[in-house]
């Protein structure tokens, strides 16, 4: 149980990440892009083997799981639906960066998975990245855009998407199980949250 107050023990095997929900409910003034030789292409039903590489080489190190632990039949039933697109940003010729964004809740669209690579962490692509997915966005009727990101992401995640426009608005615990422990990733994946068994 996790206590509203102090502390609350998270069993071993499990993991625990302060979510973060951020919104905006309004197009925000444009960001310049930074230069940069990327380009945005649009993955219409994503091959199953081509995303959960691409989710994997953004967000492993960052513990993302939920997706890899899906059967094929569960994750078609996400990426596959109408309402819900898949982009990649494309460097050098190759996929280095996943948006997904879902529009099938009417006025909203959710950017459900954001990021790109290691390699260009700091080279001004997320930066690319984003003005697309909020060009994409709001080119719709929407009254709202909204994310969520959590403690294991790059620690300026946060500092970035606001930045962006987004403004905090909600703020949660998740307890999931250690997706190291089970061979979902790698025991080395995200050494800044260290495994306890």
């Amino acid at each position: 149980m996790i206590l509203p107050d102090g502390y609350s023990d998270i069993p071993a095997g499990k993991i625990a990440a302060v979510v973060t929900h951020l919104e905006m409910t309004a197009r925000p003034s444009r960001r310049d892009d930074p230069p940069g030789a990327w380009t945005l292409r649009k993955v219409d039903a994503p091959a199953l083997d081509w995303y959960r590489d691409l989710h994997r080489r953004v967000g492993e190190e960052w513990l993302w799981f939920s997706r890899l632990r899906m059967t094929d039949a569960e994750l078609v039933s996400v990426i596959h639906v109408p309402g819900v697109e898949v982009y990649a940003l494309v460097a050098d010729g190759r996929d280095e960066g996943l948006l997904e964004l879902d529009f099938r809740q009417a006025g909203q669209c959710e950017l459900v998975y954001f990021g790109v690579t290691a390699r260009l962490i700091g080279r001004g692509a997320a930066r690319f990245l984003m003005n697309r997915a909020l060009e994409l966005a709001w080119s719709r009727d929407l009254r709202r855009v909204w994310l969520h990101t959590c403690t294991f992401d790059h620690p300026s995640a946060v500092a970035f998407y606001q930045r962006s426009g987004f403004r905090p608005f909600r703020r949660q615990i998740e307890v999931a199980d250690d997706p190291r422990l089970d061979g979902t990733v790698s025991r080395t994946t995200a050494r800044h949250v260290p495994i306890i068994e």
